[in-house]
């Protein structure tokens, strides 16, 4: 097969918002060697072609992997990308797990198990990335998501929190999302535009057994988009809060200047 059958293109403005992103946050430079999770879906194949791009046209030097974590589920075929990384000189890897058996024992019918997969599968990224000697692990969180994930610890935890773009894990490397300041659709037109063929929710264990599946995401999601179609700016104007934390007006005095308050 030629090395040249796949034609990968990103938008400027796509390369310009990933490259911003990177220079604010210093998520990837000089030696780094990263480690991409590579499910298949929109999100994480853009996020590999953005690595590329980048890797040949920054002034510093970093490798990547992309890691595809195999549950162990019947028929679970990534040939196609293999083959698409094969073909894009990406290197890649079917991490081989025994996530799915051990899900037999550990989650009772009609439960919502996404949550338990999420942790397995990073679990099982993070021990690759232990065992190969890699110091950064990127994800392909777009900032729909870390919207959506504001939105949700809000409404169901309690709690104010979203994504960060870099923090240090507990095992000393640290997690990045490149994409983090991303829109989901420009990540879909990047898909659409290059007529990739994306794993969706099909590849989910969720699919084949009879659980019950997430509505807070969904739910969140599409009141979200409700906002939008209302106001245009809606987006812009939460990631604008996202960077003007005023955190000393909120119920928490341990954020409170108290000198200042009671003297």
């Amino acid at each position: 097969m030629s090395r040249n059958r796949f034609k990968v293109n990103l938008s400027k403005k796509l390369l310009r918002v990933i490259g911003k992103t990177n220079g604010e946050f210093k998520l990837i430079g000089e030696g780094d060697k990263v480690l991409v999770g590579l499910s298949g879906g929109k999100d994480s194949l853009a996020l590999i072609h953005a690595l590329k791009y980048i890797q040949r046209h920054a002034p510093f030097n970093f490798e990547f992997e992309a890691c595809t974590i195999h549950y162990g589920m019947p028929n679970e075929d990534y040939s196609y990308l293999k083959s698409h990384c094969e073909e894009n000189d990406i290197k890649h890897t079917v991490y081989e797990t025994g996530i799915f058996n051990i899900s037999q024992d550990a989650i009772r019918e009609n439960s919502s198990f996404c949550s338990f997969f999420s942790r397995m599968r990073r679990g099982a990224l993070y021990t690759y990335a232990d065992n190969n000697g890699f110091n950064k692990v990127a994800l392909g969180h777009h900032f729909d998501d870390a919207v959506e994930s504001f939105f949700m610890n809000m409404f169901y935890n309690g709690t104010i929190r979203s994504m960060a773009p870099i923090y240090k894990t507990g095992r000393g490397f640290h997690l990045i999302r490149p994409l983090i300041e991303t829109r989901e659709k420009q990540l879909r037109a990047f898909a659409d535009d290059n007529n990739l063929n994306t794993i969706g929710d099909e590849s989910c264990p969720a699919m084949i057994k009879n659980v019950k599946l997430p509505h807070a995401r969904a739910n969140t999601k599409d009141w979200l988009s409700s906002l939008e179609k209302d106001n245009k700016n809606v987006f812009k104007m939460i990631k604008a809060s996202f960077k003007h934390i005023h955190d000393d007006t909120l119920l928490d005095p341990s954020r409170w200047d108290r000198d200042d308050i009671y003297n």
